[in-house]
């Protein structure tokens, strides 16, 4: 939802009508899109493993392509941007329909399903990264980066601060959080050497159930810590962080390559055709960040490598550097440059 409100917010302030189409699920994240109106289509995932589910999915998104051709007729739109998702799926079999233009913007280095469907009749498709695997070979590709939130967009420091007395550490797990991420990580730090502890500031959103135990080891290890399941002004962490701990959700690895800062990141390991792996590798190939599989995201060997990095100020300052070398602050705008160069022509 980050880069069609990115992308709403941009054109709505140029002038533009924007009309925003999604399903029930889409709907309850939909609240800061300067979109009006919002209509509501049925959609459903497809997944072969499940075939009644799957059969009840194609009646839901027969429905919704027809509930969207309606709209489409009525509103004429001049073009159609699709995020990717099932629920982008009727506005974008509809629109390339009825011959709409439509635009495609696929956040992740792995097109997903829904895009790879529309990919080849798009005009064009916008990507996150500057790899982008399973494109169609006819598809038209052109990777602009991520549109990000404007509260990123001003918290971007001018340069990154090496670390002296304290080492701002930040630990996040998504949107809703990382078992694994809120498990380890306090075990992994309390092992680390005192003179090391002593100088590490942590902030780490953390699982309700893992809270009070996450604290009471940092307290234990005589870690400076703020242990909350939710950072409303997480920028201003991101800011200030010397060394990130993440997954590599397709939004994270973008703010932190904005930000310019050095990261750990561990790829949810159940993600479509793994690509928040192929999100990571943007900053692994660069050395600006180390990928550590859930499956070795151990105690020992994240302290390991958070001992190493964190006493390496060149590599810091020089995975800082490379990071921020790949950053996409303009992504919003030269999307929506794009959107209206596609609708004029």
């Amino acid at each position: 939802m980050f880069p069609a409100q990115a992308l709403a917010e941009t054109l709505k302030a140029e002038g533009w009508e924007i009309a925003m189409m999604t399903d029930a699920r889409g709907r309850k994240h939909s609240g800061r899109i300067p979109a009006d109106p919002i209509i509501d289509v049925k959609a459903a995932s497809l997944s072969p493993r499940k075939p009644i589910a799957a059969v009840k999915g194609v009646v839901s998104l027969t429905q919704g392509v027809m509930q969207a051709k309606r709209f489409i007729r009525q509103w004429k739109p001049d073009i159609v941007v699709g995020f990717g998702g099932y629920p982008a799926f009727p506005a974008m079999r509809a629109a390339q329909g009825l011959g709409i233009p439509t635009l495609i913007h696929e956040q992740n280095a792995v097109l997903g399903r829904v895009n790879r469907i529309f990919a080849k009749k798009a005009l064009c498709v916008a990507s996150g990264f500057e790899d982008l695997q399973k494109l169609p070979e006819t598809a038209v590709h052109r990777p602009i980066g991520n549109p990000l939130r404007g509260q990123i967009l001003k918290a971007v420091p001018k340069n990154y601060e090496l670390p002296t007395d304290k080492i701002n550490l930040l630990i996040v797990g998504g949107s809703l959080g990382a078992r694994i991420i809120s498990q380890v990580m306090p075990q992994a730090i309390a092992s680390l050497p005192k003179p090391l502890r002593e100088k590490l500031h942590v902030t780490q959103q953390t699982l309700p159930d893992y809270q009070d135990t996450a604290r009471a080891i940092y307290k234990s290890a005589g870690v400076n810590a703020t242990c909350e399941t939710f950072f409303s002004d997480i920028e201003m962490h991101l800011a200030k962080a010397h060394y990130v701990v993440g997954r590599a959700g397709a939004g994270s690895v973008s703010e932190i390559a904005v930000m310019g800062k050095p990261s750990l990141l561990v790829p949810l390991a159940i993600a479509m055709d793994d690509h928040q792996t192929a999100n990571a590798k943007s900053l692994q190939r660069l050395d600006a960040a180390d990928i550590l599989p859930e499956s070795e995201f151990t105690p020992e060997r994240v302290k390991t490598i958070l001992e190493e990095r964190l006493s390496d100020s060149n590599w810091l300052k020089t995975a800082a550097d490379a990071a921020r070398s790949i950053g996409k602050p303009y992504a919003a705008t030269d999307l929506a440059a794009m959107v209206s160069a596609f609708a004029d022509q």
